[in-house]
């Protein structure tokens, strides 16, 4: 990637021992290569996230042409395409649908009429 040899690596080093310092040498070379990793880490993330995004805009365009020839003459491609983006609602449906079930027990809790007695309010007392 860099074509850096020894004498100029040395050379980088001297020059930093004299500016820098020998003392914050090490904490400066750390520093540096912490934020070299993040950088490195935020690359990878975008890399990622660019070709996922690819791939969803690669998947929409083959259901479009599935939709075009009809459900039932498609190509292997078309086909797997058309199942994975099924499994993927699927997947996403099934969080709602357990979360939908918790919410309709819970508003089935609270319209039970309580058991526990009620304690009057100051102002009903008076």
């Amino acid at each position: 990637m860099f074509d850096i040899g020894f004498w100029e690596i040395l050379v980088i080093g001297v020059i930093a021992l004299l500016v820098i310092g020998p003392e914050r040498l090490p904490s400066f070379i750390r520093s540096t290569a912490d934020t070299i990793k993040s950088i490195k880490s935020v690359a990878n993330g975008f890399k990622q996230e660019v070709s996922e995004q690819l791939k969803t805009h690669e998947l929409h365009e083959n259901l479009k042409k599935a939709e075009k020839l009809g459900m039932d003459n498609i190509g292997g491609d078309i086909k797997k395409s058309v199942d994975e983006l099924k499994r993927a609602a699927e997947s996403v449906q099934r969080p709602y649908k357990s979360e939908n079930k918790t919410r309709t027990g819970e508003q089935a809790k609270d319209n039970a009429p309580d058991a526990s007695p009620k304690v009057a309010d100051e102002d009903d007392k008076k």
